[in-house]
């Protein structure tokens, strides 16, 4: 038997929670009620509640009743927000809890969230919130939060409502009730990038590295995946990065759909850990649907890549200032570091005869990104296609060369 954190505002949606807690029982696990609302929960759910808004306030330092007193809601969401994920931290520290579930909207949503944000990778978290259908990036983070959309508003129990909720119920239990074999994998980690249009540089450089001895981590590069890499490499866990696909640096200096926030390829020179860096697919920006593209790039050059992405070619002066922010992400690096530069195409489409091929552009990227790096920081200028065998080897052989030599600096 489990005991399963059941998260929410108690005093707003306390019979929503109540109900998830009984379809708990009912698999035959424990529910702990944790009430991280602004007023009292209603009467016949105080008894059922075992850590109220006092404690959780209290796991972050906060009084309760000299916050209440100030009568701010939005002032105590956010302290919520601040406690619950000490709060949910400590249970787990103490093995008191193995999954966590919470019922939301906007607010409940945002303290939830927060909390299981605190908890690691592989705990089981879901939430069902009025806010799943939409952005749902700032809730999730780089965590693995399960989002269902509640449908209707969790205003009540009706025939919807409680279909959704009982078949959320259902997930938490499955997943705390799912035994997942204890990794005894001791290879260290390297951990790569790839987008669709890089599948085949990443397949090829693969089994050098693994050959080598390493485990070989990929993450898509579609913002979150990006956001993900660059938060493992900052834990330490890490002793190589395949940089091979910036692509969404694009996204951010343009505008795009895909960005990974302004400190992606941050991590690796911040951390000192060995790398090699490509400007894989720096000729595209992500949109959603075609008629999604902002008006102001009309006149650009476009690529259906599939019925909900639209891409939009970089053009010369974005491929500049690219190189030049690459560049400046790489600089600070203190471990071996290798920036490899495949002439004939940074993607698929980029290649000639491709939809996305412009020769000024890329060589403007290039340029500038070899211009800008510090002289000590080697550029390999290869004529070849980012997908071509022979690079992919060449990215993973370098890669390995600059870790063999940290390994002899320390």
């Amino acid at each position: 038997m489990a005991t399963i954190a059941v998260l929410g505002t108690l005093d707003s949606k306390g019979s929503e929670h109540a109900f998830v807690a009984e379809q708990i029982r009912q698999h035959g696990h424990m529910p702990l009620l944790i009430d991280v609302g602004t007023y009292e929960p209603p009467d016949d759910l105080r008894m059922d509640v075992k850590i109220d808004r006092h404690e959780v306030a209290r796991a972050g330092g906060i009084v309760w009743s000299e916050l209440e007193s100030r009568s701010d809601r939005g002032e105590c969401v956010a302290a919520m927000t601040a406690a619950a994920p000490l709060l949910l931290q400590e249970l787990y520290r103490q093995t008191r809890i193995q999954g966590v579930i919470s019922l939301g909207g906007s607010g409940g949503t945002a303290i939830a969230t927060a909390a299981m944000r605190a908890l690691p990778i592989g705990f089981p978290k879901v939430m069902v919130s009025t806010m799943a259908s939409g952005n749902i990036v700032h809730y999730v983070g780089t965590k693995d939060i399960v989002m269902i959309p509640s449908i209707v508003d969790i205003a009540g129990l009706n025939r919807v409502s409680r279909m959704i909720f009982t078949r959320a119920a259902g997930v938490i239990c499955g997943m705390v009730e799912s035994d997942v074999a204890p990794d005894t994998d001791d290879r260290p980690l390297i951990v790569a990038s790839m987008f669709g249009n890089t599948t085949e540089c990443i397949a090829a450089a693969t089994p050098v590295l693994e050959e080598a001895g390493y485990e070989v981590l990929v993450f898509h590069a579609t913002g979150a995946g990006g956001r993900a890499m660059e938060s493992l490499i900052e834990s330490g866990m890490v002793a190589g990065v395949l940089d091979i696909t910036t692509t969404e640096w694009a996204d951010e200096l343009v505008g795009g759909i895909l960005s990974a926030g302004p400190h992606r390829l941050e991590a690796a020179a911040k951390t000192g850990v060995p790398a090699i860096v490509v400007p894989g697919c720096l000729d595209m920006v992500n949109f959603g649907e075609q008629n999604s593209v902002p008006p102001q790039f009309a006149n650009r050059r476009f690529y259906a890549h599939n019925p909900q992405v639209t891409l939009m070619r970089t053009s010369r002066e974005e491929c500049r200032e690219l190189g030049r922010v690459l560049a400046q992400k790489i600089n600070p690096s203190s471990a071996p570091v290798s920036v490899l530069i495949p002439r004939k195409a940074i993607s698929v489409i980029s290649a000639e005869g491709g939809p996305f091929h412009d020769p000024n552009a890329d060589q403007a990227l290039f340029e500038s990104l070899a211009n800008s790096l510090r002289d000590d920081i080697p550029v390999h200028w290869e004529d070849r296609r980012i997908n071509d065998p022979e690079f992919a080897q060449l990215c993973a052989k370098t890669l390995l060369r600059n870790i063999q030599v940290a390994a002899q600096r320390s």
